[in-house]
């Protein structure tokens, strides 16, 4: 069984950081591409960055310049540095990867978690 599990959300003032962490676990061979998301309420999932696992990222334009995502490979682990924080920020954040299992190492599968909530507001 394979899991995400986001942790690092919670409710922090305008101007300030966060830092969300993921962490995958499980029988997994493979994790070529990990990323984050998010959706506020009553709007679409949208791309926040990926990484993959040489480090070469990719940043929805939106994002540029707030966001930084970065991983540990040896910890199956992908970050999402927040700064300057906005409330139209506020959303769940949720983890996402691409990988393949220990049982199928040839197979890529797409894995969520449950998401963290991030809430920006005074």
């Amino acid at each position: 069984q394979v899991q995400l599990v986001e942790s690092g959300g919670g409710l922090v003032q305008p101007g300030g950081s966060l830092r969300l962490s993921c962490t995958a676990s499980g029988s997994i061979f493979s994790i070529p591409t990990m990323g984050w998301y998010r959706q506020a309420p009553g709007k679409q999932r949208d791309l926040v960055a990926r990484i993959n696992s040489g480090g070469s990222t990719n940043y929805a334009d939106l994002m540029k310049g707030r966001f930084t995502i970065s991983r540990d490979n040896a910890k199956n682990t992908v970050y999402l540095q927040i700064d300057s924080l906005k409330p139209e920020d506020t959303a769940v954040y949720l983890c996402n990867a691409i990988l393949s299992r220990a049982t199928a190492p040839g197979r890529f599968e797409t894995y969520w978690g449950q998401g963290t909530q991030v809430t920006v507001s005074s």
